[in-house]
């Protein structure tokens, strides 16, 4: 999560009061007085949440014992407050690339496309900086994250109908990291390129695919691509912060170009996400056959750690592995002042989404979707055990060194962001520009837990892969770091700031 790691605590400044009574409505109605003792603690965790970390306004959905309870606190906007609710819109971010997958089931299912063959079967032009890597690479390996071609891809092709294909036109620069199939490395640009089939193969645009294919089927309507199909709703403005730490509402962090609907431009409330969570509970009804619905959620890819272990990713979701045994569906989204979680289990009938307006919202989603305290709470599973352990200086030196990711940016530039890993006290001190911005304890061979500079935990785990025996890669938050000297015709990515113009790692 090379964005969500530059959120370090440092940065989360100081309490402020988020108030807001929680509103909840569901299958089985529930009354204030007779709300689960859980469910009052979940409401007592998020406004806990807000106050430490500054969050203007959250919204909640949550499946718990056959029931749906719904909520809001906070403002939407602290310079034109409104109550935020259950039917207030924020950017979902990430999670939209399960719309995308949904949809390119139920193209599937009509036999207008196929998981398991080539891209190229549907896209003969399709082409990346590596020709033969993308002649080979299929359906499959675009929707489950092992493409292996650089995935920061954010490339603005304009508000026009052409946009997505102008865009996987432009995918032709991108360098082939790893072979395809073979390594999970999360990739934005991948399910573009996945919206990009949906337009050939319905002769629609993929906004309008999308409404017809999911969005109006499940009378999801508060879901959208732009505001403007939504008229009247409460939009959660986005929030950067001053120098003294206050929120600050920034209405232009909301935007989003159209080369990106596919992999993040989704616009939802807290209710259709808890009712999209419901749908993907279920067996599909009258939209997906059962088969379809077990297709997305097993027979994963490669796996890894994106912010903590993965199995892989099945068409779109990443399912995530459990000390008892259940999986966990899972997938959030991250964009400038929008930052939400979504997770499911399914053999526990539990589902919980959370919704923020400002950039420290990681902060209160990590909480809730990548530690524990839900997943426990709610569904009684645990992440896989990890205790951290003191390394020698010569067990630590294979890890140590510059490790580069790079992204392009809207303008078709490109950046870097350079770690440093230097060895101290039995682990790894991470450094961007000098400072100190994270520690990594490893827990197994390859395995690490990312920890605050003060030692704090963060929520979150990575990993080292190898190549020939070597250490060839960090592994943060999906995105892969080539071990080895920064590229000199590379950015250094400038001093760590709480907002980041592109989506952060989910």
């Amino acid at each position: 999560m090379a964005n969500n790691l530059m959120l370090s605590r440092r940065t989360l400044l100081g309490a402020a009061a988020a108030g807001g009574a929680a509103a909840l409505v569901g299958s089985r109605p529930a009354s204030a007085a007779t709300r689960p003792r859980a469910v009052r603690e979940l409401e007592e965790k998020i406004q806990a949440g807000m106050a430490a970390y500054r969050i203007p306004g959250v919204a909640y959905g949550l499946r718990y014992r056959g029931a749906d309870y719904t909520g809001g606190f906070g403002v939407t906007n602290v310079d034109d407050p409104e109550p935020v609710d259950a039917d207030t819109v924020f950017r979902v971010g990430s999670t939209s690339k399960t719309f995308a997958g949904t949809t390119v089931m139920r193209l599937v299912e009509r036999g207008q496309l196929d998981l398991h063959r080539t891209v190229r079967s549907y896209l003969p032009d399709f082409r990346t900086a590596d020709p033969a890597a993308s002649a080979r690479v299929t359906v499959r390996e675009a929707l489950n994250h092992s493409a292996g071609w650089l995935g920061d891809f954010f490339l603005d092709t304009g508000e026009g109908d052409g946009a997505l294909a102008e865009y996987v036109a432009a995918m032709s620069v991108l360098p082939q990291l790893t072979r395809p199939g073979q390594v999970m490395a999360y990739n934005n640009a991948a399910i573009g390129l996945a919206g990009r089939l949906i337009e050939v193969v319905t002769g629609d645009t993929y906004e309008q695919a999308v409404r017809s294919l999911v969005l109006d089927p499940l009378r999801l309507r508060h879901s959208a691509f732009t505001l403007g199909e939504l008229p009247g709703v409460p939009v959660a403005t986005s929030h950067l912060y001053d120098e003294d730490g206050a929120p600050v509402a920034y209405p232009e962090g909301f935007f989003i170009w159209r080369s990106l609907n596919p992999a993040g431009g989704l616009i939802s409330s807290a209710r259709d996400q808890l009712r999209w969570a419901n749908f993907h509970l279920g067996d599909g009804g009258r939209l997906l056959t059962p088969a379809s619905m077990r297709r997305m959620q097993s027979r994963p890819g490669p796996g890894g750690a994106l912010f903590t272990e993965t199995d892989g990713f099945g068409v779109t979701w990443m399912l995530r592995p459990t000390a008892e045994g259940p999986k966990v569906v899972q997938h959030g989204g991250d964009w400038t002042g929008q930052h939400s979680g979504f997770l499911m289990v399914p053999q526990r009938d539990f589902a919980l989404t959370v919704l923020t307006n400002s950039e420290t919202g990681p902060a209160l989603t990590a909480e809730l979707f990548a530690d524990d305290w839900a997943l426990s709470r709610f569904a009684g599973v645990h992440n896989l055990p990890a205790v951290p352990r003191a390394l020698g200086a010569a067990e630590l030196a294979p890890y140590t060194g510059t490790f580069t990711a790079e992204q392009i940016n809207p303008d078709g530039s490109t950046a870097a962001i350079v770690l440093d890993l230097v060895a101290d006290a039995g682990q790894l001190s991470m450094r961007l520009d000098g400072d100190e911005i994270g520690r990594l304890a490893f827990y197994r061979r390859d395995w690490v837990l990312v920890l605050e500079p003060n030692g704090a935990p963060a929520h979150f785990r990575a990993d080292f892969l190898r190549d020939g025996g070597e250490v060839r890669w960090l592994r943060y938050g999906g995105r892969l770091f080539r071990h080895g000297p920064a590229p000199e015709a590379r950015t250094r990515s400038a001093r760590p700031v709480p907002f980041r113009l592109n989506t952060l790692p989910y």
